[in-house]
């Protein structure tokens, strides 16, 4: 479980059990995260956690705009962010160059993101899926490839606007 697969389109992780997934959460995910964060960790992966840490009110784009860079820029291989919904999360982080960001809510979900849409980043509700399910989601989601091929020039159309680049400023 967990074991992640890198594939075409994410060529900058040159070693997955190296390279650490980036993970992190609002108030309203902040115990789903931990949750993933362990059984990440168990299962052998490096993890950055960007927090939150806690249950005090926080703004849900903060931790989204960390993750995103984390993963736009190369620090991770893969970028995991919990919301109440995973709505605002995906949307802050999608903001990014090279971020696609997608809520997730059951494994043909996940495993259709990787291989169809290259994505990079899951996004969960904690609000709104059970946690074995969003466990077993990012299991398919991290061990899915990208298989490109038809598939390449879509993903390379996503790109239209000046998104955030990685430092944080409009590109």
């Amino acid at each position: 479980m967990f074991h992640a697969e890198t594939s075409r389109g994410n060529e900058r992780a040159m070693n997955p059990a190296e390279t650490p997934i980036a993970i992190a959460a609002d108030h309203a995910g902040v115990a789903l995260k931990d949750s993933l964060r362990a059984a990440l960790e168990a299962a052998g992966h490096p993890v950055r956690d960007f927090g939150t840490h806690g249950n005090g009110s926080v703004d849900y784009p903060d931790f989204a705009h960390q993750v995103a860079r984390a993963v736009a820029g190369g620090q991770a291989l893969f970028g995991v962010l919990v919301c109440g919904s995973g709505i605002g999360m995906s949307l802050a982080a999608n903001r990014h160059a090279d971020i696609r960001a997608v809520v997730i809510h059951n494994t043909t979900e996940a495993r259709l993101t990787r291989a169809h849409n290259n994505a990079n980043v899951a996004c969960f509700g904690a609000r709104t899926v059970g946690a074995e399910v969003v466990l077993d989601s990012l299991s398919a989601f991290l061990t899915t490839p990208y298989e490109g091929g038809r598939h390449e020039r879509r993903v390379a159309k996503i790109n239209l606007s000046p998104p955030i680049s990685p430092a944080g400023q409009e590109a």
